[in-house]
């Protein structure tokens, strides 16, 4: 368990000490008081809580099916 007190600024915000942000490996955080305590929990972005559900993607093939079409629908298919 790790425990550090930290002082809450005139903004009302805190720092959150290195050890701890790096513990909880997220940059989006969710606080819940209860009973007068608040508990901070980490929270996965969007992204990265869909990726199990994503199909791979090859990016370069991708690239290249956007060129062809993009050329094809500027300039047709090149087939007189």
């Amino acid at each position: 368990m790790l425990i550090k007190t930290v002082k809450v600024s005139q903004k009302g915000q805190i720092t959150l000490p290195k050890e701890m942000r790096e513990a909880l490996g997220s940059e989006v955080l969710r606080l819940v008081l209860r009973d007068r305590k608040v508990i901070i929990e980490p929270v996965e972005d969007l992204a990265g809580s869909l990726k199990e559900y994503a199909k791979p993607v090859d990016l370069t093939k991708a690239k290249e099916e956007a060129w062809t079409e993009a050329v094809r629908e500027k300039f047709g298919s090149g087939r007189h």
